[in-house]
């Protein structure tokens, strides 16, 4: 990074909270987390990679799915503790098929487009 870059505060798992954003429509597509390898990713190809926590692994957004995630831009939070990944989403983000992963009230009801049926891309 360059000397001006501001400094990143990874947690004690060395991760960050990344929240991926419709650089078009400013639409909040989800929250993922980062490792230094996942967001030096990202800055090499242009395309989102993330740090899944279930699976203890690096990933490339839409790798299984094709629903990449073309980075515009990387900005990261005034205490260096979260970032902000400005996208362009092909597809729908979130695993269940829906454009965004907030695509529910806390009440339950659901307010977001599904856009692809998951059992079709996920078997």
């Amino acid at each position: 990074m360059d000397d001006d870059a501001p400094a990143l505060a990874f947690d004690e798992q060395d991760l960050l909270p990344a929240v991926a954003q419709d650089v078009d429509s400013g639409e909040v597509l989800m929250l993922a987390y980062v490792t230094e390898e996942a967001l030096a990713k990202t800055r090499e190809t242009g395309l989102a990679h993330y740090y899944s926590r279930s699976r203890n692994e690096l990933w490339q957004k839409g790798a299984t799915s094709g629903n990449v995630q073309h980075v515009e831009e990387v900005r990261v939070d005034c205490d260096g503790d979260a970032l902000l990944y400005r996208i362009h989403q092909e597809g729908g983000a979130c695993h269940t098929g829906y454009e965004s992963c907030f695509y529910r009230t806390v009440d339950g009801d659901v307010v977001g487009d599904r856009v692809f049926d998951p059992d079709d891309v996920y078997e």
